[in-house]
């Protein structure tokens, strides 16, 4: 009996054993993010970022929208290490001159200024990757969307990665299968990739990334059909052919500037802008769109799954310990 016992001891203390051996091979060094990891050492953090994009919003009310778009950018390629935000330098090729970034990307100097005003607070303690953590939630919250807790304790990347940013993020013409691949490859599902695009819910697009929809889609000699026909009207006369790609509109007719659940109304009514946007719902079969009525009907259930789906993204592959840096200025790498 004794023998037993000991049998069954050791099997358990093995099995343990086992499970932390497994947990340290196959953990992620998102387990090191933690909610309180400025309290000792910069506890306004939080208020300070909130407070900075509060003054940013008194004079562009599209800062939230770019901010988030920042974070969700950086995070897609090397993780969230803020490496969207590093400049052209003798050994880094910016991120900022991929597609998707250039002459789009925004909210630079907002990210700057909330630097800035950290640094006169805790100087080289708050990472330039936290401060987009940061800001995505108060943009977020600051429009009438939800709140969540922040997981914090990134650090900074040494370099940039200009090829992935070209082909890691996703794009706004491509196929639903290709995009939902690409949030496979970091790690986010299929209601992390509907939850997410409901961000879209404010902010705005240049005519260039929808244009593709209101002439010759696909190469049809006619416009996309799932584009609804008054918002194709208007948008035609907005964006003519050959005009110019930089014009912009709200990606959410109704309440541009508000976080709320109406993006997915709109796409239930063919009323969403991107082609990326309306194969949630329009893509026959897809699991999406089952996602997509979800949400149209219940705002705060896509409230708590936005929530969570930004910080299983603010969990991809960050630098944490003595990997990377804090850098001083989110445009260079120390000592540069």
């Amino acid at each position: 009996m004794a023998v037993t016992n000991l049998s069954t001891t050791c099997d358990g203390l093995f099995i343990i054993s086992l499970l932390v051996i497994v947990s340290s091979l196959f953990g992620t060094s998102s387990a090191q993010l933690n909610a309180t990891f400025y309290s000792g050492t910069c506890p306004n953090a939080s208020a300070i970022v909130r407070s900075t994009i509060q003054q940013a919003f008194q004079s562009d009310t599209r800062i939230g929208a770019s901010l988030i778009r920042l974070h969700f950018h950086d995070c897609f390629v090397n993780g969230c290490d803020a490496s969207i935000l590093l400049d052209d330098s003798g050994s880094i090729q910016s991120e900022k001159n991929a597609g998707p970034n250039a002459n789009s990307a925004r909210g630079f100097n907002v990210v700057d200024n909330i630097k800035t005003a950290l640094e006169n607070t805790c100087p080289g303690v708050v990472s330039c990757s936290d401060i987009l953590a940061l800001a995505s939630e108060a943009s977020v919250s600051l429009t009438g969307g939800p709140s969540w807790t922040v997981l914090l304790g990134r650090r900074d990347s040494l370099t940039a990665n200009l090829a992935g940013a070209n082909s890691a993020i996703p794009s706004p013409f491509e196929g639903l299968s290709n995009i939902t691949s690409k949030f496979s490859a970091v790690g986010l599902n299929t209601n992390d990739l509907v939850a997410l695009s409901g961000a879209h819910t404010f902010g705005r697009a240049r005519c260039g990334v929808f244009n593709n929809r209101l002439f010759n889609f696909s190469g049809t000699g006619n416009p996309d059909p799932t584009l609804n026909s008054t918002l194709l009207s208007s948008l035609q006369q907005l964006c003519p052919q050959n005009g110019s790609a930089s014009t912009i509109t709200n990606l959410d007719l109704s309440t541009p500037d508000a976080f709320d659940n109406n993006y997915f109304a709109n796409l239930q009514s063919n009323n969403g802008l991107l082609q990326s946007d309306q194969e949630l719902f329009s893509t026959t079969g897809s699991a999406t769109i089952a996602v997509v009525t979800s949400f149209a009907s219940n705002q705060t259930l896509f409230f708590q799954a936005f929530a969570q789906s930004m910080i299983n993204m603010g969990n991809i592959s960050p630098l944490t310990g003595s990997n990377g840096e804090i850098r001083l200025d989110c445009k260079k790498v120390n000592g540069s």
